[in-house]
């Protein structure tokens, strides 16, 4: 990796593509599930060595409970063991968990699991991982809004909801990547991606690996961010 290339403070991934991983192999979704997991964690060991800050993860939308049964059990279980107080510690030393969305929608023993990582974690200041399950965008607003409301804070502008979001305290996503060459948001970080440069690979989510991360890194080099402004030629 070039020393001069600059990192995103804050990297956002749309983990896209494991289903069609596996059915490209023969295999059930559930394996393009586990595989897509597996590399998570690789890919966030990476950006964090890179040293980008903040990883924001969509694992698991509110439209994610329309699939089949035997697919949102098989995440649910891989859930269970992401977060396992002693699997997170060892898989992400020094990493503070934020979880965006309702995950107490999930059985009690996943949220309790969750719940504990969260605690343990919470003083730890060198990263932090964000991961979206049961995750909505839109819903994300709806929160914000309802808190605001029962704290009757009666004029609002953008740093209130700031204030408000899953996100609160942190920076908002430089740079966004879907994987599996689908170019949407699906609903992901709508108040936080205002400004987010987006990218969107065709690899498959098992198969981004860390060649497929720096060179999606080097096209955020390229990109010309200007918030709107005109940036003066020399």
């Amino acid at each position: 990796m070039s020393a001069d290339l600059k990192v995103p403070t804050h990297i956002a991934f749309i983990i896209d593509g494991n289903g069609r991983w596996a059915k490209k192999r023969g295999l059930p979704r559930n394996a393009g599930h586990k595989a897509g997991f597996n590399n998570l964690k690789r890919i966030v060991k990476h950006c964090f060595e890179l040293g980008i800050k903040y990883v924001s993860i969509y694992a698991f939308s509110t439209e994610n409970w329309n699939r089949p049964k035997s697919e949102i059990d098989g995440l649910i279980d891989i859930f269970r063991k992401e977060f396992k107080k002693e699997n997170f510690v060892q898989d992400y030393p020094d990493v503070k968990l934020n979880i965006m969305g309702d995950y107490h929608k999930f059985p009690d023993d996943l949220v309790n699991n969750a719940d504990q990582v969260i605690k343990e974690t919470a003083h730890n200041s060198e990263c932090v991982l964000n991961i979206g399950i049961n995750y909505s965008g839109k819903d994300e607003l709806v929160y914000a809004i309802n808190r605001i409301i029962k704290d009757g804070i009666k004029t609002v502008d953008r740093s209130v909801v700031d204030n408000y979001i899953y996100t609160a305290g942190q920076p908002e996503p430089d740079f966004i990547v879907r994987t599996s060459g689908e170019q949407r948001l699906s609903n992901f970080m709508l108040w936080q991606c205002a400004y987010s440069e987006l990218y969107f690979p065709d690899t498959l989510w098992p198969d981004f690996n860390k060649k497929e991360l720096l060179k999606a890194l080097k096209e955020y080099n390229n990109r010309n961010r200007r918030f709107g402004a005109i940036k003066e030629e020399k």
